[in-house]
């Protein structure tokens, strides 16, 4: 692992913390800022000249800033002369803008997978995209990983009456999911009529 770079954005620095502890790795040196008229400023810390970069950084919270934050600095690795930069990305943005429902509406999933490829990205790593779909929006690779194992171990250590519970889905694309998760558990789910 000598090769191996982790930097934190903003969005998530606990979880890179954690990342980087489980890896026995510290994490890289990053600064980022604002300037006075809102535009995001990044500069790298450390040389990454053949490196293997991952860039851990998530589409909550301030999903444009977040964003922005996380293409600048993966164009920064890159043009620093990073082997390879993968993006680490817990909750996607924009993977519910996935298609046309309308006229004159844009894909907007596309137009961020296009955005992280021409920052420079090489890999993407993500978790429980919205649709399985988007991974064909990039031209680069795509792991997806899914949470369900965890979340059957969590519910099951952590709920005490987890037999009688009723799981739910906000809409119908995480209903596939939450079926799952409900036959592991036993559990009832409502499905829509």
């Amino acid at each position: 692992m000598l090769n191996i770079k982790i930097f934190s954005g903003s969005s998530h620095q606990d979880l890179s913390q954690k990342i980087a502890d489980r890896l026995g790795l510290e994490l890289g040196k990053v600064v980022t800022k604002k300037f006075s008229h809102q535009e995001t400023c990044v500069e790298i810390g450390e040389s990454v000249r053949g490196e293997d970069v991952y860039i851990v950084q998530s589409g909550c919270g301030e999903i444009n800033d977040n964003l922005m934050e996380l293409l600048i600095m993966i164009n920064a690795c890159k043009i620093a002369s990073a082997s390879r930069v993968t993006a680490v990305i817990p909750c996607f943005p924009y993977a519910r803008q996935d298609k046309k429902d309308k006229s004159r509406v844009p894909i907007s999933e596309k137009l961020v997978a296009n955005m992280l490829s021409v920052a420079g990205a090489d890999h993407i790593i993500t978790m429980d995209l919205h649709a399985s779909q988007i991974q064909g929006f990039f031209d680069i690779p795509v792991d997806n990983l899914y949470a369900e194992p965890a979340v059957l171990k969590w519910i099951r250590e952590n709920i005490s009456e987890w037999r009688n519970c009723t799981i739910v889905s906000p809409d119908a694309d995480g209903a596939k999911r939450v079926t799952s998760i409900a036959d592991w558990l036993n559990c009832s789910f409502p499905h829509p009529t």
